[in-house]
């Protein structure tokens, strides 16, 4: 039998147009990347250079206007709308800017609940979450709800609910983004120990350098390009996932 995909993301030659008001405005001209298996990946640049676009398209969420793009080896353009939405749910994790997270739950429901949507039986479904909750150091905080949270706690749990559900890659835009820096560290600190300690392959569109500094390679994008790739020597990537 043989093994899991070493590459999770392929994409050669993406492009994406979007009309505005009769006018064309391309914010991919022609993207080549590959993202091997738990990878930790930084995508930096200014606003408008093609960042949460590009991220849009390995996310699943839009479609390029040319190119192609492969996810574990799958070539997404020939999905369906229900194997998209399939992919979405299981080999995807997402991290946003803002938290989502429901009100009336407790931190510990809303990293499972992703989980009862999907059918995983109860006993299955309460480990998943409460490793995903270690993995953020937040097993203390698990009967507490967002309001008695702080901002990086919330983005703490969002991370936890993304993971519990134990995709093939992760992807975060701008994480830190509505966080102060010190408050934002912790959740730097949680990226890292779940790449680290699962070997979780993880894409982070960010503007915040200590996120770079803590990526295996960062790759720097203007103008709908990628522009320079910088490897990181010093971090060593997780031989597979081990949860």
């Amino acid at each position: 039998m043989s093994g899991p995909e070493p590459v999770v993301i392929a994409a050669e030659g993406l492009t994406k147009v979007y009309k505005l008001d009769e006018q064309e405005v391309a914010a991919l001209r022609g993207v080549s990347l590959t993202v091997e298996r738990n990878e930790f990946v930084a995508i930096m640049g200014p606003s408008g250079s093609g960042k949460s676009t590009l991220m849009n398209l390995i996310g699943c969420l839009d479609t390029p206007t040319s190119g192609e793009y492969r996810l574990n080896g799958r070539l997404v353009s020939a999905m369906s709308e229900d194997e998209l939405a399939y992919i979405r749910n299981r080999e995807i994790g997402f991290v946003f800017q803002v938290f989502n997270l429901l009100a009336r739950a407790t931190a510990f429901h809303n990293v499972e609940l992703p989980l009862v949507y999907r059918g995983v039986p109860r006993r299955a479904r309460r480990e998943r979450a409460l490793a995903a909750l270690d993995l953020v150091g937040l097993t203390p905080r698990r009967d507490h709800f967002p309001a008695q949270l702080s901002g990086g706690e919330q983005q703490r749990i969002a991370i936890a609910r993304a993971i519990a559900k134990r995709p093939s890659v992760l992807l975060c835009d701008e994480p830190t983004g509505a966080l102060d820096s010190a408050t934002g560290v912790k959740v730097l600190e949680a990226l890292e120990r779940i790449n680290a300690e699962t070997g979780t392959t993880t894409v982070v569109i960010t503007h915040n350098a200590d996120i770079a500094s803590m990526a295996h390679r960062v790759l720097s994008m203007a103008d709908g390009r990628i522009v320079r790739e910088q490897v990181n020597a010093t971090r060593k990537r997780a031989a597979d996932l081990r949860w």
